[in-house]
């Protein structure tokens, strides 16, 4: 007859195989939208923030950030800040946090740890800690991680450099405590960064970024083990630099979306190609007209998530209580003051404030909208001989009447937004040579220059 200690470890064992191999919660959901975690950088470090931060989308392209674009959660040890932070939607339906442990863009070398927190729902974080990857003196860079169905445990694959160069290395877990042996997961043979791994139809693809050439590249495995990932794409990138891959699997359509961003934080812009075929070589860069990142996010990671998961993110959250206004025809220009004039400027910017507004109801018709500056209480754009300034509410009824707009369907795209001036409803509020004015609209040029997408 077993003994009572054998009766109860063959039940723990037996609740751990079937935590484990159970499927995900959410797969009996239907997936409607997307969370995003994401850390802050701006040009001037005005912006800065080590911490970790949470965006909400519907279709995976135009993110809301939450919490007014503040930190969700901070780590305590460490180096008290993070990077790179990953989410990963566990097999009982629960989130791990995962984000490397480097504070600032003094980067430490020599740091085997990643921060961790587990979550319920992404409205609260418990369990922080900091886990230990390995033993070499090296780092622990942009852990993102996946389920191995073979090894029935979580693959946690980092950039770290195994003495000969820098590769990803895999640790194997089941609770994201216990991490287990670090090894070689993927090495081609040059120096690599940034990896981001994709399950989709039973096969595992492996974004990441080529450091002999910067480039970004796409690979595939059957099985998702260790060393056995062929490189399906030709490399990519737009801008004058690319990192931080992120693969993303639209949940409505036969579509797949690659991100990355920027690798100076002078020019801290997310960019976008889209395919119909991950295990193809066919991406198409797209226009950033089609998609707006939350304001100053880098290296992101994002997931999945149901219809009720993002309502009840915003809920407890918040969404901004700010908007930004950006151009339809110079999709990475934004409207912004700077020395009391409106004009549209590329993101990003300094100080970033200066493109936050208060949509306020029409200071001369309810009905219509006032634009208040965020970081200028108090004053607002205004148009004076047609031009568009900043300036101070003087309360009289020519300010209020200058300072109001109509909002209209978008003259180039009826899905964007125009404005049209309340007191020279003849005109609207458009850009020329950059600057912002009210002008009579006649041709596809000015419909253009006159459209904006409400965004934040």
């Amino acid at each position: 007859m077993p003994s009572r200690r054998t009766i109860l470890t063959t039940a723990m064992a037996s609740a751990v195989a079937a935590a484990v191999s159970a499927p995900n919660a959410a797969h009996a959901q239907s997936y409607a939208a997307y969370a995003m975690a994401y850390f802050k950088e701006s040009p001037n470090l005005t912006d800065d923030s080590y911490a970790l931060h949470l965006g909400v989308s519907a279709d995976g392209l135009e993110w809301t950030p939450l919490n007014q674009n503040n930190p969700v959660a901070t780590p305590t040890a460490g180096m008290q800040g993070l990077r790179d932070p990953f989410i990963l939607r566990k097999q009982d339906g629960t989130f791990t946090v995962l984000a490397t442990d480097l504070k600032g863009r003094v980067f430490n070398l020599n740091n085997q740890y990643i921060h961790v927190w587990d979550s319920a729902d992404l409205r609260s974080f418990t369990g922080y800690r900091r886990v230990k990857l390995h033993d070499m003196a090296t780092h622990s860079w942009a852990p993102t991680a996946f389920w191995d169905p073979t090894r029935g445990r979580y693959a946690v694959v980092y950039s770290a450099n195994n003495g000969t160069r820098d590769v990803f290395m895999v640790n194997y877990t089941l609770d994201f405590v216990n991490m287990g042996a670090a090894q070689v997961f993927f090495d081609p043979g040059f120096n690599v960064l940034d990896g981001d791994v994709l399950v989709h139809n039973g096969a595992f693809y492996l974004a990441y970024k080529n450091l002999a050439n910067n480039l970004l590249y796409v690979s595939r495995s059957a099985t998702g083990q260790p060393n056995t990932f062929t490189t399906l794409t030709s490399g990519l990138r737009q801008g004058s630099a690319i990192e931080a891959p992120i693969l993303v699997k639209s949940n409505s359509a036969n579509t797949f979306w690659l991100w990355g961003d920027s690798f100076s934080p002078a020019n801290a812009v997310f960019y976008a190609w889209s395919s119909a075929d991950i295990g193809g070589n066919s991406w198409t860069a797209l226009n950033q007209r089609a998609y707006t990142a939350p304001m100053s996010s880098k290296h992101a990671g994002i997931v999945p998530i149901t219809e009720a998961e993002r309502a009840a993110l915003v809920t407890r959250w918040g969404a901004p209580q700010w908007n930004r206004l950006k151009s339809y025809n110079f999709p990475d220009r934004f409207v912004r003051h700077a020395d009391s004039v409106g004009r549209i400027d590329p993101f990003p910017m300094e100080p970033p404030a200066d493109q936050q507004w208060r949509l306020r109801a029409g200071l001369a018709d309810a009905s219509g909208v006032s634009f208040e500056s965020v970081n200028y209480p108090g004053r607002f754009l205004r148009h004076a001989n047609y031009a568009i300034r900043l300036d101070p509410n003087d309360g009289t009824a020519q300010f209020a009447a200058d300072a109001t707009f109509t909002r209209t369907a978008g003259l180039a795209d009826a899905s964007w937004t125009s404005f049209r001036s309340y007191n020279f409803p003849d005109r609207y509020l458009r850009h020329s040579g950059y600057v912002l004015r009210i002008d009579p609209v006649a041709d596809a040029t000015g419909r253009a220059d006159a459209t904006f997408r409400v965004t934040y």
